[in-house]
């Protein structure tokens, strides 16, 4: 028998699974890590605040030094997009979806005026180079550098960036810890530590279990969507996995897919309804299909024009209601909170609720701990 949710039921099983409804067993970034699978981390500070919304306490220097003890690294697990990855799984996470992306490699190359023998060749130097760093670690600019020491000068800032992606998308290097702002790469098997070896079919096993206890309820487009995996070998990790997902029908939104345990977390009231988000966080960009968390008119004010530049949410029990922005000054942040086209002004409660979380933020962020939060909603 299927189980029917309603839409606020569905909202609120997916902030379980998503680390967003309360508290829970994963308290460090390498544990938040392992349980997605892979996290958004195209924007390092956003990355790091997806760690911070989930581990009350937690501070940016804590994900900082999660980093430098090679818990957790950036890499391009799938998509071509670069995710924070528990560091045990980046072999058989780039084997598996990181393949996809590889495949459209030659024509990005073409596009940007490279060849594969000028790549190939891009990946060794670099292997090297980060190689006999004394450190282990290169920044984007000094592998820049190594590459036109080399004879291989780039037209382009993207054509260089291009073969670092390259270089990582083979595992032969990753994304190291931040140095204040400049990126750095590693050498993939001197930084990694012991890998978890799964073939093909066992890796899109656990990536569908992952996916669907840390985003479900979803759909099977959300999860080819989010692996950029073919559908029918989706249906196949699913199927294997058996009794431990469940489906669920939510009213006019079909069925959905979760684990088998989540549906528990009904019984569990959400301890926090009101939420600062990063702009990209798997709340959002962990789901092909995402009219159940905000409607069209929402999602155009998140991605003004549509270009991919996810702002940041308030989302209050499971919806998104409002982005948000902030810009330093010398002793406080100031924040201004613009509600979505469709959203109902905020009442006094929920803005104490909305200041609590950014002062959360304020407080795990480095900078000023004082926030002024300004409201447009009249």
């Amino acid at each position: 028998m299927v189980t029917t949710l309603t839409p606020v039921q569905a909202r609120h099983l997916r902030l379980n699974s998503l680390l967003l409804a309360g508290p829970h067993d994963h308290q460090t970034p390498q544990s938040v890590a392992e349980w997605f699978g892979a996290m958004q981390a195209q924007d390092i500070a956003s990355g790091h605040w997806s760690f911070g919304v989930r581990i009350p306490g937690v501070t940016d220097q804590d994900v900082v030094a999660a980093c430098h003890d090679r818990q957790i690294v950036r890499t391009w697990p799938m998509r071509g997009t670069i995710h924070f990855v528990d560091a045990r799984d980046v072999s058989w996470l780039l084997a598996s979806t990181g393949q996809r992306a590889l495949d459209g490699a030659e024509k990005r190359r073409e596009y940007l005026g490279l060849d594969k023998a000028v790549a190939d060749r891009a990946v060794v130097t670099l292997r090297d180079a980060v190689a006999a760093s004394p450190t282990g670690l290169l920044t984007r600019a000094e592998c820049t550098h190594v590459l036109a020491e080399a004879g291989i000068s780039p037209d382009s800032s993207y054509s260089a960036y291009h073969l670092l992606w390259y270089a990582s998308q083979l595992g032969e290097l990753v994304i190291g810890p931040q140095q204040g702002s400049d990126q750095t790469f590693a050498l993939a098997s001197a930084w990694l530590p012991k890998q978890r070896q799964l073939n093909q079919d066992e890796a899109l096993i656990e990536l569908a279990r992952r996916f669907f206890r840390s985003h479900g309820p979803a759909t099977m487009k959300d999860f080819a969507g989010w692996t950029n995996m073919p559908m029918r070998p989706c249906r196949a990790a699913v199927k294997e996995l058996g009794d431990e997902l469940t489906t669920v029908t939510i009213d006019d939104h079909g069925e959905q897919i979760l684990a088998t345990d989540s549906l528990a977390a009904l019984e569990v009231p959400l301890e926090r309804e009101v939420l600062t988000l990063p702009g990209f966080d798997e709340y959002l960009l962990g789901f092909k299909q995402r009219e159940l968390l905000a409607d069209p008119d929402t999602m155009k004010a998140v991605i003004p024009g549509n270009n991919g530049m996810f702002r940041s949410t308030v989302v209050i029990a499971g919806e998104t209601v409002a982005v948000w922005t902030r810009k330093q000054r010398a002793k406080q942040w100031a924040v201004t909170i613009e509600p979505t086209v469709t959203a109902r002004r905020f009442t006094k409660a929920v803005r104490a609720q909305i200041d609590e979380q950014l002062n959360a933020w304020a407080a795990f962020v480095p900078g000023p701990d004082e926030v002024a939060v300004t409201y447009t909603d009249k």
